[in-house]
């Protein structure tokens, strides 16, 4: 009731579909030695993102489905290619050939213990009357990266497919041989259940959405409401992305097109072997409901109306997943903007366009909401500002398949992005009104500065409504760290973008949406209608995502210091050795002694706030600014150990990677406490010492600084 009122107020407070750009006087932003010639140019920009625009490019960017790599999504490449070119961008699309699957035959039977056909699907995705449902070019639920093949087993129920879940099954002494595991959707990436499973002897693995997760048990469904009707199939990725993303050929590489086949490697170990198939929740309920064996836990019991049990015999399943793989070409578009005084600095700010059907909440809130900051980008150039820094805004391709438009780009330009001070991320920009985001540690407090200055369609600033709220935390943005009583912002574990900037070659990065009811996810049902209806009406979020998206880059070109605050990133970490310490000693793993690590810990908080005070002091002179923002920027990147993880070099991020068995949310310091869990005494004393070598080469960059 309390939402339904919030919206209808929203909506007739801004029936012209324009937000007023007025916000309140703001303070002088970390990092400014003079802050009012910025402090025009940042007024000016807030007042040119436009609601009815980002409309309007929100209608043409979903008009038709876009699945990377297909026609459709050529032409929105070039659509984004052209709004870049208007806005005064220097404009590129730049291809690359990588590895992608597209279905051949997606089929399921199942049958009951008498042989009975119990369901044969998959069921088109439908409610009626949706203007969008029935277009020929919309792809048939299928999986990424999925196994190809016909097989047919006993089903077993694996609640949400998490280790915990399948560790269960091995306790009740489920064996999992030749099984078909049907699982739901949530509390982990969708490849993860995959791997578990396969790792586990499964021969196919069926993914379905519980309405408890977000259909009907959450609200009224699609199209009277938000939530997933019964037919709605969550499509995705089912890439071993916690092993590494992009092309799966080509791990570290990039996948140009000019690269010889013999560079490329065979993608096994991140692709599954075993077919997977997402389905509705009205294909998997008679599955569901004919299954015996052992009654599930309460919490494995979802919101189908009848009771769940583990199965294991008698329900069968025949399963055919043939996939077409082919190296395709994707497109993803850079527009730059040459900085004026340090123009081999980098502020990198990107969205992907690839969609699985018309994609109008992700990733296509996030597109117009670009392409508004673009404009408003364009605007300012034209008025006669140029930037400090270059700027580079980035449309990505083949996100959804695996982050492989911006992780091929970033594998290709990795000595470039040395230089990148920064790399911001928008996805899901707009599915509801509650913003949120997640950072590194030393660009949390910026992004709580920006929303300080950018107003709310509800009322005063993004900072206040956010505060407000109570709604910052989702499942991508979750925070390992405690609370310091200030609006949250949470940690980056992946699943989208900022991915390979962060955890391949450390650029410090953010990662802001606006959310909302939302159970189309991945969905014919996520177009332009449900949009409307459900998510933003009036476009007024996405012109509010537009002007919190510019602003961060704008402010990150021109800023004097760069605004890194260490002493939280230090205080963090800090908390994150003593939660290693804490596990290391319940675990009672002998001989892993952490306390080498706190006091390195220690010694780099004692650097960070000496060169905090550095940079409250600093001055405006410029050799004595480029030696501080030397030693800022390196300390970031001394947390990248080229060795990488253990068992997934790829990741190099020494503070943060996502968890090997959860795939979306943070594991924090993670080569110490993935081995802690893993019980292994050696690998835990052996990334002691990478992590010490780590804290200590960034603290030296921190005390070089001043």
């Amino acid at each position: 009731m309390i939402r339904k009122i919030f919206a209808f107020a929203v909506a007739c407070s801004f029936v012209s579909g324009t937000m007023p750009a007025q916000a309140p006087q703001q303070a002088t932003p970390f990092g400014y030695v003079d802050f009012s010639k910025e402090a025009k140019t940042e007024a000016s920009f807030l007042a040119i993102p436009d609601a009815k625009l980002a409309g309007e490019e929100l209608k043409i960017l979903t008009a038709e489905p876009h699945l990377a790599s297909t026609p459709e999504d050529h032409k929105t490449a070039e659509y984004v290619a052209e709004k870049f070119k208007a806005a005064g961008l220097e404009t590129e699309i730049v291809p690359y050939r990588v590895r992608l699957n597209q279905p051949k035959e997606i089929r399921i039977e199942a049958f009951g213990p008498d042989g009975k056909l119990l369901m044969k699907g998959p069921e088109r995705e439908h409610v009626g009357g949706d203007p969008f449902e029935n277009d020929p070019r919309v792809v048939m639920p299928f999986n990424g990266s999925s196994g190809s093949g016909d097989v047919t087993g006993d089903v077993v129920y694996a609640n949400y497919g998490r280790l915990e879940d399948f560790d269960e099954l091995a306790a009740q002494h489920v064996d999992l041989h030749g099984k078909i595991v049907i699982t739901r959707y949530g509390a982990n990436f969708r490849g993860v259940k995959v791997m578990i499973a396969q790792r586990r002897g499964a021969a196919g693995v069926l993914i379905y959405s519980d309405p408890q997760d977000d259909g009907y048990f959450k609200g009224d469904a699609y199209p009277n409401g938000p939530w997933r009707p019964d037919s709605g199939v969550q499509r995705g990725s089912v890439q071993f992305l916690s092993m590494y993303p992009g092309d799966s050929e080509t791990p570290g590489v990039a996948s140009t097109l000019d690269l010889p086949d013999s560079a490329r490697k065979s993608p096994e170990g991140n692709e599954p072997k075993i077919p997977s198939i997402p389905i509705s929740y009205h294909d998997a309920a008679p599955i569901l409901q004919a299954l015996k064996g052992a009654s599930v836990s309460q919490g494995w019991q979802g919101a189908l109306p009848f009771r769940y049990h583990v199965g294991g015999s008698g329900v069968k399943v025949h399963m055919v997943a043939i996939q077409d793989y082919q190296r395709r070409i994707i497109w993803d578009v850079i527009g730059k903007v040459k900085g004026s005084e340090l123009p081999d600095e980098l502020v990198v700010a990107g969205n992907h366009r690839d969609a699985w059907v018309y994609g109008a909440v992700d990733p296509n809130s996030g597109t117009a909401s670009m392409l508004e900051a673009v404009h408003g980008v364009g605007v300012l150039l034209k008025q006669g500002w140029k930037p400090k820094r270059t700027m580079i805004f980035c449309s990505w391709d083949a996100e959804e398949e695996g982050l492989i438009g911006s992780t091929e780009w970033v594998e290709e330009h990795d000595k470039m992005l040395e230089h990148a001070v920064a790399y911001f991320n928008m996805d899901v920009a707009v599915s509801g009104p509650n913003f949120s985001a997640a950072a590194v540690p030393s660009l949390k407090q910026f992004v709580r500065e920006v929303t300080k200055v950018v107003p709310s369609p509800a009322g005063g600033t993004v900072y206040e409504v956010w505060k407000n709220s109570h709604t910052g935390e989702n499942e991508h943005r979750a925070s390992n760290a405690p609370s310091d009583g200030d609006v949250h912002v949470g940690d980056l574990g992946s699943g989208s973008d900022f991915t390979p900037f962060l955890q391949h070659v450390g650029v410090p990065s953010t990662d802001v949406g606006s959310g909302g009811p939302y159970g189309v996810y991945h969905s014919v049902f996520d177009n332009y209608a449900w949009f409307t209806m459900n998510a933003d009406p009036h476009f007024v979020y996405l012109q509010e995502m537009a002007r919190v998206f510019g602003l961060e880059a704008i402010r990150m070109a021109d800023v004097d210091v760069l605004p890194y605050d260490y002493p939280a990133y230090a205080k963090e970490i800090v908390s994150y050795v003593d939660g290693a310490k804490r596990k290391a000693a319940d675990e009672k793993l002998s001989g892993v002694d952490l306390a080498p690590v706190a006091a390195a810990a220690q010694r780099f908080a004692e650097a960070a706030k000496k060169v905090r005070a550095a940079q409250s002091a600093s001055g405006s002179d410029a050799a004595k600014l480029g030696k501080l923002n030397h030693g800022l920027r390196e300390a970031e990147a001394a947390f990248i150990s080229q060795a990488g993880l253990p068992r997934r070099p790829w990741f190099k991020h020494t503070i943060y990677a996502p968890g090997e068995f959860t795939g979306y949310a943070a594991v924090v310091i993670p080569g110490v406490n993935e081995a802690i869990e893993a019980k292994d005494a050696p690998l835990a004393k052996e990334q002691a010492k990478v992590l010490i070598e780590a804290l200590d080469k960034a603290t030296a960059a921190l005390n070089g600084a001043e």
